[in-house]
């Protein structure tokens, strides 16, 4: 790695300053509430949550279901990621999984539970083709099926993305030299991955921990500490102190996730150069992931297939009759128009600075040897642990009375925040596989360090910078628990107009909704995966 420059610092500061300013200090904000009581400051606070067996088993609901979800989700985008990788089958339904599989980041999160409910529930899409009750939905269950739809696109993201940095010529290779199946199979390729695959874990793990919204749909009885703190935060009688000490305690993974990471960062490979090396067709291989992709696509989408039907029909589930009506209805009651232009643009800032910083984090960490720059992988963490709703009142709290109040600053602030742990963790996995004497190399040459990146490093990873303008512009449309506190009335976004129809149990407005949102995305998605395709010049 080349020698700190000062163009290095001049990039680190300001990553570190935003760092600082919308997230540490807010979090402090609510620290410091943490330990705020009528009597002064003390300890008070947490012995009160911590004595709460109700929030103890909630607690421990939340790590069992949400450590099985991880689990299962790792694995299936691993196989998912193997089929459209390693594999020869067809071609379109490498597309159709790649695309497919990410469905669920298009919608809103608080539509999810609704989808669930839709098609598994006793009056269900799924329940009456099939007959009958195939689980007991809410519960445990419903949040072990919602966690692994929910969490499957961003960790097949991760795994995919590393593939691609895989180089295959060494299975090739490996088979040449008489190497076993198994034996081939671990070295390389799930040796080469074993630190995204446990990155993957980690970040299924947390999004799960974290999310309220669809415990909040299917959770029943099966109380999860999110929801808990809900209760606590914004119920009948709200608690901020006691609220802010149980998002505290919520922080812990974030501490264990950073020591795993950390461990498995050691275990990342370097490559010199990648080389497209085309697999030999293998008819059992390519026939078995081919079946079983298909089986986890299916299965996926059809949840949100009555998400297609219900809007379109006079009374789901009694009268099937085709209407247009509950779309006239919808357009022509609300601002909508209004709001879907607050909506992409916020999405559009967010996704463009939200892309540079984190792009801009990751080479620090990877490319270059400035001071305290692993800090970032503590900062990527806990912004991926931080719940949504955390966030956003730590911000209220904070900012409260500033000029930023109700602006789409801060409302953009706070999703850059929120969801820079998966770019990130994108950008860091494909540039600390490229060769690490790639710097070092263009200053010989007389380049500078930031030319080196501009002329090098860039175009070698722009399939992955795109793919991280992606994610953030489809989150950004579909978060509601991170602004939810911050909109005002004329900052208002279409999530959050779903979540004021939710509350007066206008089904057909929410889906309808959520079908704007979602094409929307759709439509970002298939143009990033058309500029992704395209060859990028290296000067």
């Amino acid at each position: 790695m080349p020698n700190v420059k000062p163009a290095m610092r001049v990039i680190y500061i300001p990553i570190i300053l935003l760092f600082i300013t919308f997230l540490v200090v807010p979090l402090g904000m609510l620290l410091v509430r943490s330990f705020e009581t009528s009597e002064g400051f003390n300890f008070s606070n947490y012995l009160t949550v911590l004595s709460d067996k109700e929030l103890l088993e909630s607690v421990g609901n939340s790590v069992k279901v949400s450590g099985l979800a991880a689990v299962i989700t790792t694995v299936l985008a691993f196989i998912l990621a193997y089929a459209v990788n390693c594999t020869r089958i067809y071609r379109p339904l490498k597309s159709a999984i790649k695309i497919g599989i990410l469905i669920p980041m298009l919608l809103p999160t608080i539509t999810y539970g609704f989808s669930i409910i839709y098609s598994f529930g006793n009056q269900g899409l799924i329940t009456k083709i099939v007959g009958r009750n195939l689980v007991d939905i809410y519960g445990f269950n419903g949040l072990l099926i919602g966690y692994v739809i929910y969490t499957l696109p961003a960790a097949f993201l991760l795994i995919n993305n590393a593939f691609k940095y895989v180089d295959k010529k060494f299975i090739v290779v490996s088979k040449l030299m008489g190497d076993g199946v198994l034996k081939s199979f671990k070295n390389t390729i799930v040796r080469p991955l074993v630190g995204t695959l446990g990155g993957a874990f980690v970040l299924s793990f947390i999004l799960s921990f974290t999310d309220f919204g669809i415990p909040a749909s299917i959770g029943g009885t099966y109380s999860v500490v999110a929801t808990q703190l809900y209760q606590v935060m914004l119920g009948s009688i709200p608690d901020f102190n006691n609220g802010a000490a149980i998002a505290v305690i919520m922080l812990i993974p974030a501490v264990f996730a950073v020591l795993l990471l950390n461990y498995l960062e050691k275990l990342n490979f370097h490559y010199d150069k990648f080389t497209d090396t085309e697999l030999a067709p293998h008819k059992g291989r390519d026939t078995g992931f081919g079946i079983i992709s298909l089986a986890v696509l299916l299965a996926m989408l059809s949840v949100f297939a009555v998400m297609f039907i219900a809007p379109f029909v006079n009374s789901y589930p009694y009268d099937f009759t085709f209407t247009f009506k509950h779309f006239m209805d919808t357009f022509q009651s609300n601002n909508l128009l209004t709001v879907y232009k607050n909506s992409l643009f916020v999405a559009l800032l967010t996704a463009v600075f939200g892309t540079l910083v984190a792009y801009c984090s990751a080479v620090l960490n990877t490319r270059t040897t400035v001071k305290w720059r692993s800090s970032i992988d503590i900062v990527s963490m806990m912004t991926n642990t931080i719940p949504g709703m955390v966030l956003g009142l730590s911000y209220l709290l904070l900012f409260n009375g500033s000029s930023l109040k109700g602006t789409f600053l801060i409302i953009v602030l706070c999703n850059i925040v929120h969801f820079f742990t998966t770019p990130y963790l994108m950008a860091k996995n494909a540039l600390s596989k490229m060769n690490p004497t790639w710097e070092t190399t263009g200053e010989l040459l007389g380049d500078s360090w930031l030319k080196t990146i501009y002329r090098v490093i860039l175009p070698n990873s722009a399939s992955t910078v795109i793919e991280m303008f992606s994610y953030y512009f489809i989150n950004a449309m579909v978060t509601i628990s991170g602004i939810i506190f911050l909109v005002t009335a004329q900052t208002s976004l279409v999530a959050n107009k779903i979540k004021e129809l939710q509350h007066f149990g206008k089904f057909n407005e929410v889906f309808i909704l959520s079908l704007l949102i979602f094409f929307t995305n759709l439509a970002v998605k298939l143009l990033c995966d058309h500029f992704q395709k395209r060859p990028f010049k290296q000067s």
